[in-house]
Parts: C-alpha cells; sequence; structure tokens
C-alpha cells in the first residue's frame, strides 16, 4: 500500500520559513517524480515545483521561485519543500504528488495546512 505523508506544515508570520516533508512508503521512490500542489481556499490545485526522479532538474511557478526549495533524499524515500520569505498568499493546503514518468502511475498526500498570517 503506497502512502505519502506530509509533514512540517502550521502557521507562521509574513517573512518566515517552513520546511515541508513527503515521507513515502511503498513504492520505489527514485523512480518518481515529485512534485508539490498547493490549493487556496476558493482556488483551483496550482503545481508549485516539481523534481526529477535524481534530483538534476527542478522548476517552480513563477509566484514561489527564488523563495521555495524542492529536493529530495531517495535514501530515506521523502521529498521537502523549503518556503523561505513566506507571504499570506502563500497560504494553502499543500500537497505532495508522486508520479512515474514510465508507467503515469501516481500517488497523492493527504495534504498539510500551511497559513502564513500575523
Amino acid at each position: 500500500q503506497v502512502q505519502l505523508v506530509e509533514s512540517g506544515g502550521g502557521l507562521v508570520q509574513p517573512g518566515g520559513s517552513l520546511k515541508l516533508s513527503c515521507a513515502a512508503s511503498g513504492l520505489t521512490f527514485s523512480n518518481y517524480q515529485m512534485r508539490w500542489y498547493r490549493q487556496a481556499p476558493g482556488k483551483e490545485r496550482e503545481l508549485v515545483a516539481t523534481i526529477t526522479r535524481v534530483g538534476g532538474i527542478t522548476n517552480y511557478v513563477d509566484a514561489v521561485k527564488g523563495r521555495f526549495t524542492i529536493s529530495r533524499d531517495n535514501g530515506k524515500n521523502t521529498a521537502y519543500l523549503q518556503m523561505n520569505s513566506l507571504k499570506p498568499e502563500d497560504t494553502a493546503v499543500y500537497y505532495c504528488y508522486a508520479v512515474s514518468v514510465a508507467t503515469s502511475s501516481d500517488y497523492w498526500g493527504q495534504g498539510i495546512q500551511v497559513t502564513v498570517s500575523s
């Protein structure tokens, strides 16, 4: 049974930092591209960041470039999202997502709340 479990969310003041983790089990983690999505109240889910299977290539939505960093540790079956200089508009539920380019199998985490507010 595949599980993706996010942790590290919470309430932070504007300008602060949080680091999200996504611990994967039940799959061969290194075979999967990892992504972070977010969904704010009343808005569609949007792709925030992507990292390739061995971490060589990363991509970000323009709104977070220079502030967020996606990374992964294949030895620990874990992906991360370091979020710095947080803004109120970063408030959302953040989801990790694993997708196999070879088989198209994919999995979602349950989501974790990030709230940026003074």
